[in-house]
């Protein structure tokens, strides 16, 4: 996993000779993970990169019955990549993508402060994005 966590692309023949196995097995445990879900080899766009300039966390307070819907709600917007469940000040955290400042005012005033079980939000506008990492649970290098 470590190896296509570095590299989605890479042959399953290399992966293979690097090993000392034969491409079957690699092949086998490939398929293993990606059945059970424990695998997903997608592209990963950078969003700064591909049109979309501004990216924000937002923390969301909900109507605590409401919280698994709310959620629901949240995720199926397309602004909203990231939607997690946390403990702490909020009781959500989305991260969202958009076009400029006039898309993200859109999307708080219009989207997601029409959600009922939308409390309250705070809004974090990313600056600079420091580290992000897709390699976790790998040896450093």
């Amino acid at each position: 996993m470590e190896v296509l966590q570095a590299d989605g692309r890479k042959p399953f023949t290399e992966i293979a000779a690097a090993f000392g196995v034969p491409e079957s097995t690699i092949r086998a445990r490939y398929k293993g993970l990606v059945d059970r879900g424990a695998l997903k080899v997608i592209a990963v766009a950078d969003p700064l990169k591909v049109g979309y300039p501004l990216m924000a966390m937002i923390g969301v307070r909900c109507t605590p019955a409401a919280l698994l819907t709310t959620a629901k709600e949240l995720e199926a917007l397309p602004e909203v990549s990231y939607c997690v469940v946390v403990a702490g000040a909020y009781d959500l955290l989305i991260e969202v993508v958009c076009e400029d400042n006039e898309a993200l005012l859109t999307f708080l005033t219009e989207r997601l402060r029409s959600i009922a079980g939308v409390l309250e939000t705070e809004t974090f506008v990313y600056l600079r994005i420091l580290k992000q990492n897709y390699e976790w649970g790998t040896t450093p290098t």
